[in-house]
């Protein structure tokens, strides 16, 4: 029953993330486009912690965490440049 629900989990994850793919690709300005990148960071961490539970492996979990906290710094990044202008102030 698990590996049936992480099955169908990682497919509308993966169904998930083309669709913000294609938002990151046509998004009409960068605000939509910098949310869309942090939603692709989430679906990855998504999909790795899925992974790691049908894999069994409990580092997987420490991947998606680092994933996760990238995810973050990349997106406040891009937003104090879309702000600013700059990164190092």
């Amino acid at each position: 029953m698990l590996d049936t629900a992480v099955m169908f989990a990682t497919a509308c994850l993966g169904i998930a993330l083309l669709l913000t793919l294609a938002r990151l690709l046509k998004g009409p300005d960068a605000c939509d486009r910098v949310l869309a990148l942090d939603t692709l960071y989430l679906n990855a961490a998504a999909l790795v912690v899925l992974y790691g539970i049908h894999a069994r492996a409990t580092w997987l979990f420490e991947v998606a965490l680092l994933i996760a906290v990238l995810g973050f710094i990349g997106t406040v990044a891009l937003a104090k440049f879309i702000e600013r202008g700059d990164i190092a102030d």
